[in-house]
């Protein structure tokens, strides 16, 4: 008689236990994923170098 009991009290526990299990999923998502790449870059370089420096690079223009 005590066993019946003991095994009509489990069972509703086992099923509720059993309901409670998490589920989790692991889907690709439906749109496909976009990288925007447009990078606008822009650089200035300014020198400021002697008269003598200035002088020399414009008489040999073959150093650079």
């Amino acid at each position: 008689m005590m066993r019946i009991l003991i095994a009509l009290l489990c069972a509703p526990a086992a099923m509720m236990l059993a309901g409670c299990t998490p589920r989790i999923e692991v889907a690709a998502p439906k749109e496909p994923i976009t990288i925007n790449m447009n990078v606008k870059i822009e650089h200035e370089i300014h020198i400021k170098v002697d008269k003598d420096v200035e002088n020399l690079l414009k008489s040999r223009s073959d150093l650079f």
